[in-house]
């Protein structure tokens, strides 16, 4: 329960591995993700530490296993599921790996480059073929006209527009200056460029031209248009001979191809049946040689030595894993820990569940908790959920969000949902539980303010009758005629049998003063409900005073901060309720402001208005004087005390107890343990050694201090009226829903002809469109946010400082290798 509402007790370890163990021990450390590793040589490069070799061997290792992901995924092999995490391999075994990848990847790329080549060959003969088809025409017109050329060449131009084409002749032209006849023709197939592997459509160029000069040059103009030139038979025999047998060397080019690529299957076959494993032992090996390389040797080079953060609780456990580190590589000297002082300050350890880590990231997206500081997340828990509810209270919308959310739990351990790459989904997903919870929340508040998708439910009877007002009033249908609006009086006998079971009665859905009653209750219950949720907050500091052991903050700062809320807006609370109490039916239209009442208790004067309660204005002026002289007493109690302290108050135990205030950390046990012991103060509760103490100094204390009173006191006043954001968005959202029902909903089922089915049905689809995007997503993301602030400044600033370090173990599955961050590893389970 400690590491629920507190922080767990850390301790500094020294680990002694010897030189033959200490991979063992540091692979089972990763494995149960026990201690954070100190860098014990901050001062020598990442270039000069003992294992740099090992680990460049491992990122040569992580290159050719991406290059084999990466060729197994283009060839559609599925990855197989590794169901067990496996081991890191022994040192002895990382050759072996590497010389199984190394002769994987020659192979591979052996046969990958054979292929290639394969298909551009048959890629060039395809479209020599093609090209011979379609200079058909030019010969026989050639022949036609009697032009023998002596030298013929049939290049393919890309055609990617017009002007290219135009151009191409133009420069032909000119460079040949006529000598020249050109003819083109557009095929009509599409052909994959041997170069590029774009499939375009491609033109076919017949150049016929006299002389050897003339040549050269219509060769270096196709070869800046990056032509591909080709051989042309002079006779149509000739051409007829090299089509057949360019279509022979196709078939055995095919053939040949097909077996390669069989061949590359087999290959990437049997790759990606370890490729897995071996991805996750290399991670594995590299990881470890990180760590050993922040460790340091002794003075014999035979034992390395490490200092880790580690939790009290795990050290038990800690031993036992360097135990079986140890055992595993058949050391004769084993491995052990021990436990030292530091003076540095812990990391803060917050263990959580899959139920509890979504309102653990909340608390830490506002800052990390200080060491042993109280928690929040356990209360936000139900706090933050309950005030999204308030503002986001309705019985439908409420019903929809829980199912989602109950979806995404349930569905949890699918292996699709989980590996799923859409973000915003995998955010929704991470923060299931806490959706659930607001999702049930949000059916409590709208069971509470009787709203169901912007209408009322008459689960109960209503509480109101209008019977009696005809027989009171003798109400006629003349009078129904003649006032459309009648207003039911809960004074005359009959018309108010009692307050609705749960909720808000059903009736107010269609008085006309609805709108006035629910803003007055919706905006005096946030005040409330503010004022509760604050305080909560200054009680909660308690623990913090209590624990760090300066319980002169109870008295200096806790009760004046206490003291200063309850009895301005905490008084403003009080009579909300007395009035709702005090107050029947029959003496509503007597009953005082409340708000004229808080501002005139600030000006201490009646100013004519009638009291709630005999000797009101006493109280009230008791109530401001006593929060105005809580304010220098917040200001300047605490550091009086400490000057005090500092010059030899209480003796010699309270410059203790002063230096104790000063770090607000643990002090050596070396030095200190049996005084404490004496005094009954558990070691456990400090963080920091006995070292020099800083000087004193009034005027930083003084400036401190005047800044947190400046804060808190004005905090209050904006933190109290900050709250009514919860009776805004409470109202934006009913509002919207209604608006949303009237617009869209009502005008389906007004429909009563014979097509009103299949208008329903589409009025329906877009109601629920607009449902899920406006009032759910849009609206619950503006409540949530606002939720989110309301816990952040109004709730936490009041206890919670954040000034931690989070406590970040060493384990394998929260280290993610090279192949994790390219994406070449997402078919492998979560769990590895």
């Amino acid at each position: 329960m400690g590491s629920v509402f507190r922080s767990e007790e850390m301790c500094m370890a020294q680990l002694f591995l010897q030189s033959g163990s200490a991979y063992d021990c540091i692979s089972e450390l990763g494995e149960m993700g026990l201690v954070e590793f100190r860098d014990l040589n901050p001062s020598v490069s990442s270039f000069q530490r003992k294992f740099v070799s090992e680990i460049k061997r491992c990122e040569e290792m992580e290159r050719i296993l991406g290059y084999l992901l990466r060729e197994i995924r283009k060839a559609g092999i599925p990855l197989p599921d590794v169901e067990v995490s496996p081991i890191a391999p022994p040192p002895k075994q990382v050759l072996e790996i590497m010389e199984q990848l190394q002769r994987l990847e020659v192979e591979l790329s052996e046969v990958a480059r054979n292929k290639e080549k394969l298909q551009r060959n048959l890629l060039e003969l395809t479209e020599y073929g093609l090209m011979l088809k379609v200079t058909r025409g030019f010969m026989r017109r050639s022949e036609r006209d009697q032009l023998g050329p002596r030298y013929e060449e049939f290049p393919f131009l890309e055609k990617d527009s017009r002007a290219k084409m135009e151009a191409f002749e133009r420069m032909l032209w000119r460079a040949c200056k006529g000598y020249t006849i050109l003819s083109h023709s557009e095929l009509d197939e599409c052909v994959q460029d041997p170069d590029t592997g774009e499939v375009t459509k491609s033109v076919v160029f017949l150049i016929s031209f006299w002389g050897d000069q003339i040549g050269q040059k219509v060769q270096k103009i196709c070869d800046c248009y990056h032509c591909h030139l080709y051989p042309h038979p002079d006779s149509a025999e000739e051409r007829e001979e090299v089509m057949e047998s360019l279509k022979t060397r196709t078939q055995d080019l095919q053939t040949v191809l097909h077996r390669t690529e069989e061949y590359l299957r087999q290959v990437l076959d049997k790759a990606s049946e370890s490729v897995c494993t071996w991805g996750i032992q290399v991670k594995k090996m590299k990881a470890i040689y990180h760590i050993l390389n922040l460790c340091s040797f002794d003075v014999t080079n035979k034992c390395l030595i490490a200092e880790v953060w580690c939790p009290v609780n795990d050290l038990s456990a800690l031993r036992r894993a360097l135990e079986e580190g140890s055992r595993k590589s058949g050391a004769t000297v084993p491995s052990f820990v021990n436990r030292i002082p530091s003076s540095g300050t812990p990391p803060t350890l917050l263990r959580t569940n899959k139920f509890t880590s979504g309102f653990q990231n909340i608390v830490d997206a506002y800052g990390v908790g200080s060491y042993r500081e109280v928690n929040p997340a356990p209360y936000t828990i139900i706090t933050f959920p309950f005030l999204f509810a308030v503002m986001f209270g309705d019985l439908g919308h409420g019903v929809v969000m829980a199912l989602f959310a109950l979806w995404m739990v349930l569905c949890e351990k699918d292996p699709m949902v989980k590996r799923s790459r859409n973000e915003i989904f995998k955010m929704f997903f991470e923060g299931r539980y806490m959706i659930l919870m607001m999702g049930l929340f949000s059916i409590y508040t709208g069971l509470i303010y009787n709203e169901c998708f912007a209408k009322s439910l008459n689960i109960f009877s209503s509480g109101w009758s209008v019977r009696a007002m005809f027989t009171e009033l003798q109400w006629t249908n003349e009078t129904l005629r003649t006032n459309a609006l009648l207003t039911l009086d809960p004074n005359i006998t009959g018309v108010f049998n009692g307050p609705y079971p749960f909720g808000i009665d059903p009736i107010w859905n269609l008085a006309s003063n609805r709108l006035t009653f629910l803003n007055s209750y919706k905006m005096k219950m946030s005040v409330i409900f503010g004022v509760l949720h604050m305080s909560f907050g200054v009680v909660l500091g308690v623990f913090n005073h209590l624990h760090f052991r300066q319980k002169f903050n109870v008295y200096l700062l806790f009760l004046p901060e206490l003291l200063f809320l309850l009895c301005l807006f905490g008084y403003l609370g009080f009579m909300i309720v007395y009035k709702w109490l005090a107050f029947s039916a029959g003496e509503s239209r007597l009953a005082p402001s409340v708000l004229v009442h808080f501002i005139n208790m600030f000006l201490m004067k009646g100013d004519g208005e009638p009291a709630l309660y005999p000797g009101q204005m006493v109280v009230q002026v008791l109530l401001v004087v006593i929060a105005l002289l809580s304010v220098p007493v917040l200001l300047l109690g605490k550091p009086i005390y400490l000057y005090w302290l500092h010059h030899g108050g209480r003796g010699q135990g309270s410059y203790r107890g002063y230096e104790r205030v000063q770090r607000g950390s643990v002090e050596d046990l070396s030095v200190t343990l049996s005084q404490d012991m004496e005094e009954g103060v558990s070691h456990s509760d400090h963080a920091a050694s006995r070292e020099a103490q800083p000087e004193f100094n009034i005027g930083d204390v003084l400036l401190h201090q005047s800044i947190h009173t400046i804060e808190y006191c004005l905090g209050c006043i904006s933190n109290s009226a900050s709250y009514l954001r919860l009776w805004a968005l409470s109202l934006a959202h009913a509002q919207l829903s209604e608006v949303l029902w009237d617009m869209v909903m009502r005008v389906g089922l007004r429909v009563d002809s014979s097509v009103g089915a299949v208008v329903l049905m589409l009025v329906f689809s877009l109601f629920a469109v607009l449902t899920v995007s406006i009032l759910l997503l849009m609206e619950g993301l503006s409540a949530f946010l606002h939720a989110l602030r309301l816990h952040w400044v109004e709730f936490q600033n009041k206890f919670y400082g954040g000034n931690g370090i989070k406590f970040i173990p060493f384990a394998f599955s929260l280290l993610p290798s090279s192949l994790d961050q390219e994406g070449l590893m997402g078919d492998v389970p979560p769990m590895l």
